[in-house]
C-alpha cells in the first residue's frame, strides 16, 4: 500500500512538472513608444544645457529645444559682444525630441572647460514626428522646414551667435545622421560645416531607388533623399558652396558597411569628406564620443576658423 502510494506520488509529480514545462511561454510586449510632443522638457540637469521653446508661426504652437551654452557665455551673459558659433545638433530615433541627444553635453562641456575644444554653442534640436524630414501635404510633420526657417532664425535673434554660414555646422547620429546628410546636401548655402553620425544609408538608397517609398505609409517627395541630394550637389552646388564634411561611424555598429558604401558613393561624385571611424564601437554616438568626441568637435572648429592645436 504503501509503494502504491509513493509510485502515484512520484506520477503527479511528474505529470506536474510536464504540465509546467508545456505551459507557452508569454510573449513579451514592445514597450510602446510616448507619443509625440514638440515640447519635451528634460527629466534631470546636465552642466551647461538648459530647455527653451519658441512659438512656431508655421504650427501655431510651441516647439522645444536644448541650448549648450559653453563656459564663458554662462560667466558674462551678455555682458560682452563676443559672437559664437553654432553647432545644430539632430538626435536619432522617431518621434523626434530635443532630449534625445543632450547626454553628450557632458563630454562637449568637460572638453571646452578642459580647454581641449574651443568654445561653440550647441543647439539640441526637436526633429518632429519624422525626425529631421518633411512629409508632403502633411503640414504638421515639417520637422526640417521647422528648424531651418524658424528655429535658427530664433537662436540667432535671441543669443550671441554668429548669424551666417560662416558660424552654422550640423551634426546628427542615426536617424539624425540620415538628416544632416539630406539638410547639407540640399541646403550647403546655410552651414560651412558638418559631421553626419551612423546614418542609414541603405535605407536613404532603397528611397531613391523606390521613387521616395521607405515604406507603404511613408513616401517622400522624389529626389529627397541623401543619394539623390548628393548627386545634386556635385552638380550644381559644390562650386558655390562647398562643405567641410566628416563623418563618423563605429565599426561595430549596424550602419557601418552602408556608411562606407556612402562615402565611396561621394568620393566617385568627387565630394571631399573627413571620416571618423572608431574600432570597436557600437550604433552610439556616446560611445563615439568618449574616446573620439574631441576630433568631431574640432572638426567643426576648424571648420569655423577657430583656433586648436588638439592633435588628432
Amino acid at each position: 500500500m504503501i509503494r502504491l502510494r509513493v509510485i502515484c506520488s512520484l506520477l503527479v509529480a511528474i505529470l506536474g512538472a510536464v504540465s509546467v514545462q508545456a505551459q507557452p511561454v508569454a510573449k513579451q510586449t514592445k514597450k510602446p513608444s510616448p507619443p509625440f510632443q514638440w515640447v519635451n522638457p528634460p527629466a534631470g540637469k546636465i552642466a551647461g544645457v538648459t530647455h527653451h521653446s519658441f512659438k512656431s508661426t508655421s504650427l501655431k504652437q510651441p516647439v522645444g529645444y536644448c541650448l549648450y551654452l559653453p563656459p564663458s557665455y554662462r560667466e558674462t551673459g551678455d555682458a560682452v559682444e563676443q559672437k559664437y558659433p553654432v553647432v545644430y545638433y539632430l538626435h536619432g530615433g522617431r518621434p523626434g525630441s530635443e532630449t534625445k541627444s543632450i547626454r553628450l553635453a557632458t563630454y562637449i562641456d568637460a572638453a571646452m572647460r578642459a580647454g581641449e575644444v574651443p568654445e561653440m554653442v550647441y543647439v539640441f534640436v526637436n526633429g518632429g514626428p519624422v525626425s529631421h524630414y518633411n512629409m508632403p501635404d502633411d503640414p504638421t510633420a515639417q520637422g526640417q522646414g521647422v528648424f531651418l526657417n524658424e528655429l535658427i532664425p530664433h537662436i540667432e535673434q535671441t543669443y550671441r551667435v554668429i548669424a551666417n554660414r560662416s558660424g552654422r555646422g550640423l551634426e546628427g547620429f542615426s536617424q539624425g545622421g540620415r538628416g544632416t546628410s539630406r539638410i547639407m546636401f540640399k541646403h550647403p548655402e546655410l552651414f560651412c560645416s558638418a559631421a553626419p553620425g551612423g546614418g542609414g544609408y541603405s535605407t536613404e538608397k532603397n528611397i531613391s531607388e523606390n521613387n521616395g517609398e521607405e515604406n507603404p505609409k511613408l513616401i517622400f517627395a522624389p529626389g529627397d533623399n541623401t543619394w539623390d541630394l548628393a548627386r545634386a550637389y556635385a552638380k550644381n552646388l559644390q562650386a558655390r558652396f562647398p562643405l567641410r564634411i566628416q563623418f563618423h561611424v563605429g565599426t561595430k555598429g549596424f550602419n557601418y558597411e552602408n556608411n562606407l558604401a556612402f562615402m565611396s558613393f561621394l568620393a566617385e561624385k568627387g565630394i571631399p569628406f573627413e571620416k571618423v571611424i572608431v574600432p570597436d564601437a557600437g550604433h552610439s554616438a556616446m560611445q563615439i564620443y568618449e574616446t573620439r568626441g574631441n576630433q568631431i568637435m574640432n572638426f567643426h572648429a576648424k571648420s569655423f576658423g577657430l583656433d586648436t592645436d588638439v592633435a588628432e
